[in-house]
């Protein structure tokens, strides 16, 4: 059964314990975007991992192994490499699976991107009627 979902919802990210951030929902972008800062590879004895700080909470570094290197292409056709973690969104009290880009989002209206890769694999569906849900324009 599909699911209705605003053109911004509020979500949250239980690995990380943030709660109640605003995500723009973006049926043209493919992938989604975290806002991380502090994002760096570091070598470690057990070999190499993935270091970040989710929303620019400095007292939040999440280290991890499991992550991937892709190139991101924006929608006037830049690209940028970036990386990819798996992660858990939860939206309305459940929990989906999301692999999703970190990037610093600072600059940006919205903290949190979701795209059509997540919503087509969550069976998702946006009705931009429901865009002021939240108090986001």
């Amino acid at each position: 059964m599909k699911r209705i979902i605003g053109k911004f919802e509020r979500v949250t990210f239980p690995d990380f314990g943030i709660a109640d951030v605003i995500a723009k929902i973006d049926t043209g972008a493919y992938s989604g975007a975290l806002h991380a800062t502090k994002i760096a590879e570091v070598k470690t004895r057990s070999g190499v991992e993935l270091h970040f700080s989710p929303f620019d909470h400095p007292e939040i570094i999440v280290k991890t192994k499991e992550y991937q290197k892709g190139e991101v292409r924006s929608s006037n056709g830049h690209a940028d490499e970036r990386y990819y973690i798996d992660t858990t969104v939860r939206i309305y009290g459940k929990d989906y699976p999301v692999n999703i880009t970190l990037s610093n989002r600072s600059s940006m209206r919205y903290p949190v991107l979701l795209g059509r890769k997540f919503l087509k694999q969550n069976e998702f569906l946006v009705d931009v009627s429901l865009d002021n849900r939240y108090g986001a324009n």
